[in-house]
């Protein structure tokens, strides 16, 4: 199902929840994981000390134009991040 195909992520799209709002920014796909840009990062109200973080790709609900919708709301996709080393 074309839901499932994590080939059409790609670098600098727009990461959204289910409810509409802004997530982060897609860096790359590894694997089953969509990584975020640091610089879009949740910790860096400041500018400083931000961090790559992780999605699991299986709550992607829908790819349209530039734009990857999840399934889960922002809040819920923020509870599932997993900070890079």
């Amino acid at each position: 199902m074309a839901e499932h195909d994590h080939s059409a992520i790609k670098e600098n799209m727009q990461v959204v929840g289910a409810d509409g709002v802004h997530i982060g920014t897609v860096d790359h796909l590894d694997g089953e994981r969509i990584k975020l840009t640091r610089a879009d990062s949740p910790q860096t109200g400041d500018g400083q000390g931000g961090k790559h973080h992780y999605l699991p790709a299986g709550l992607v609900a829908a790819v349209e134009g530039d734009t990857v919708r999840l399934s889960a709301t922002a809040a819920n996709a923020a509870d599932l991040f997993e900070e890079a080393e």
